[in-house]
């Protein structure tokens, strides 16, 4: 019976040790891609207020994660320095695959800003996902202009522990 409690205290303990290490390993910093240019962060805020200005030159920015590709972890959401504003970051399917476990983690991503404009009808369809997703009621007469929605296909990202 002693030499079965020995083992068993024996085993315990391998178990502890290795479930510790393999949570600091997960915890640790994720990096994709190439070198972040963590020295030259640009506030989401204010690449919003004239996005623009950004689309020819590389840029960094910083947010906490809000939002993961649940299908192929190809995109992220950056939280912005203002409430209620984010940014995406896309990547091709399988280029970087964004862990789900990312969410609630601050990223710091370098890349390429991206216009995608939508045709009238694709801007509509959008809306109406976008209410049907707040639980808002959406009319589709009430849009008449097309939109250009703006996103980071970043050349490397790093997500922080």
């Amino acid at each position: 019976m002693k030499i079965w409690i020995e083992k068993a205290k024996t085993i315990f303990c391998a178990v502890l040790l290795f479930s510790g290490f393999a949570f600091n390993v997960s915890a640790g910093t994720l990096h994709f891609g190439g070198e972040v240019n963590a020295g030259n962060i640009t506030k989401i805020s204010t690449i919003m207020n004239d996005p623009d200005d950004y689309l020819a030159t590389p840029v960094t920015i910083e947010g906490t994660i809000v939002g993961v590709c649940e299908k192929r972890g190809c995109w992220m959401s950056l939280a912005s320095d203002q409430r209620f504003q984010n940014l995406r970051i896309k990547v091709n399917d399988g280029d970087m695959v964004f862990p789900m476990t990312a969410k609630g983690r601050k990223a710091i991503a370098t890349g390429e800003l991206k216009k995608i404009e939508l045709t009238l009808e694709r801007t509509k369809t959008v809306m109406a996902h976008r209410a049907q997703k707040a639980g808002d009621d959406f009319d589709p007469s009430s849009v008449t202009e097309p939109m250009a929605i703006y996103q980071l296909n970043p050349s490397a990202v790093d997500i922080l522990e």
